[in-house]
Formats: structure tokens, C-alpha cells, sequence
């Protein structure tokens, strides 16, 4: 039988990791069962954020040209075929 000295500990899941990283939320120390948080409601909050866009990375967009061109995205041509009309 082992002995207990020989049984490998573990750590509460609430306790802070030794690199010592605080939540990105409030500032305490991060839990490992929640990382990067430090609880449940923080990981909540960030979550919130994130489904109601508040993290967005600003781009400027180019403005659209006006000579009425195809553009790099879609074929040209358009959707038909061959470029002539339909006889009816």
C-alpha cells in the first residue's frame, strides 16, 4: 500500500497559478479552473462583451469607385451566359 507522503498532491481548481497572472476583468489572481478569469462571473462578463461586439478591431475602409467596374471579388459577366440576351 502506498503511503501518503507517496501520493502525488493536487491544488484546489481556485488556486492561482505561481506565474501570479491577474484576470483581465477585475485584476485578481487568475484560477485555473476559469483561466485566464479568476471566477465564473468574470469569464460571464467577458463573454457578454464579446456577443455584443465590444471587442472590434477598427478598420478604415476603402471607398467604393464609382466607375461602375467589376470588382475583384465577383466574375465578370455577370450571372448569365455567353453575354447575349435571350431571344423571345
Amino acid at each position: 500500500m502506498a503511503e501518503a507522503k507517496d501520493l502525488p498532491t493536487t491544488g484546489s481548481e481556485d488556486e492561482a497559478p505561481k506565474g501570479g497572472r491577474r484576470c483581465p476583468i477585475c485584476g485578481a489572481p487568475e484560477a485555473a479552473r476559469y483561466r485566464p478569469f479568476c471566477s465564473k462571473r468574470c469569464a460571464d462578463i467577458d463573454l457578454g462583451r464579446w456577443l455584443k461586439g465590444n471587442y472590434r478591431i477598427p478598420v478604415e475602409e476603402e471607398p467604393e469607385s464609382e466607375e461602375g467596374g467589376a470588382s475583384p471579388d465577383t466574375p465578370s459577366g455577370g450571372a448569365g451566359g455567353g453575354g447575349k440576351p435571350a431571344d423571345e
